[in-house]
């Protein structure tokens, strides 16, 4: 079941397309990754998705409706990657106001926050202002806001920026365990390898348009280049005339490239018959990084792999 849906979502500021006629669906308990280089749109969609901005044209559906955002702000949480915590109020106040903003009672607030203060060992810091805070402090209380009255559909937008690897990996944990509940998770950032370990689908902006939708895995397939890693010694002696293009080579390790008409089969083989023991032989497939970059400065016509 898709928790959201936007249908050909257009948005313009005077002549400037901020979003040109997006598409995409995203299913219930999904990591999503929204991605694009800065001025794509990115910002753009999700303040739609949040109800900040209005589409100009298309339809967003939430929860299987149409997107209403007075009557659905409950449903959603968005964490923001310019933080909205007022500096001089104290870290507990705020988090009970702000959770009373999204409907829970002060006693419910409040045993949900004592909770989740727990979980990230936060006790101490409730008389504290958020200015004494540090910029991974922050984080985490921002965090704890987003998450505390338990939307159906959480919006992340770099939320490890400023956290330590120890802290990263806590936000990271609680993002697997909440998608596992079934709650469905926006993920912004521009950390390739954070979207290539967190998410299960992704698309790529850029120019206000879609330039790519799929699975990760699918991506990384429909962008392969029949790259080989093999581990084994071997000698530009021994391997003699070969039928595949070394890129690479090491004593201990080749790196490989198959031509046209050349199999892995026929690789092993002729390997083989030269009396080379290969410990390892592994396809290196691009990095969401290496295709990031291809597309973007390409920017070709959408592609979907579903």
């Amino acid at each position: 079941m898709n928790l959201l849906e936007l249908q050909n979502i257009k948005k313009y500021f005077a002549s400037q397309k901020a979003v040109d006629d997006i598409s995409f669906d995203i299913k219930e308990g999904s990591i999503f990754g929204l991605l694009g280089p800065n001025g794509a749109g990115k910002t753009t969609l999700l303040r739609m998705i949040t109800g900040i901005f209005y589409p100009d044209s298309g339809i967003i559906n939430l929860n299987g409706k149409k997107f209403n955002p007075v009557e659905d702000v409950g449903l959603i949480g968005y964490m923001p990657e310019e933080r909205g915590l007022y500096k001089k109020m104290k870290i507990g106040e705020q988090a009970l106001y702000l959770a009373q903003l999204k409907g829970l009672s002060r006693t419910d607030a409040m045993q949900k926050l004592k909770y989740w203060f727990e979980k990230f060992e936060m006790q101490s810091w409730w008389n504290k202002k958020v200015e004494d805070l540090s910029k991974g402090m922050s984080q985490k209380l921002q965090f704890v806001t987003t998450v505390l009255h338990e939307p159906k559909l959480i919006i992340l937008d770099e939320p490890f920026s400023g956290l330590d690897p120890v802290n990263a990996n806590i936000i990271k944990d609680e993002i697997f365990n909440l998608s596992q509940k079934g709650i469905t998770i926006i993920f912004s950032t521009h950390r390739m390898e954070q979207v290539e370990e967190i998410c299960d689908h992704i698309i790529l902006v850029n120019k206000g348009q879609k330039i790519l939708d799929g699975t990760v895995s699918d991506i990384k397939n429909q962008f392969k280049e029949n790259i080989y890693r093999i581990n084994a010694a071997t000698s530009a002696e021994q391997l003699g005339t070969y039928i595949f293009e070394v890129i690479k080579h090491q004593p201990d390790q080749l790196q490989i490239k198959l031509q046209h008409d050349s199999t892995t089969n026929d690789v092993l083989q002729y390997l083989i018959n030269k009396n080379i023991t290969v410990n390892s032989f592994t396809e290196i497939l691009p990095s969401l990084n290496d295709i990031f970059i291809k597309l973007v400065e390409g920017t070709p016509g959408a592609r979907q792999f579903n």
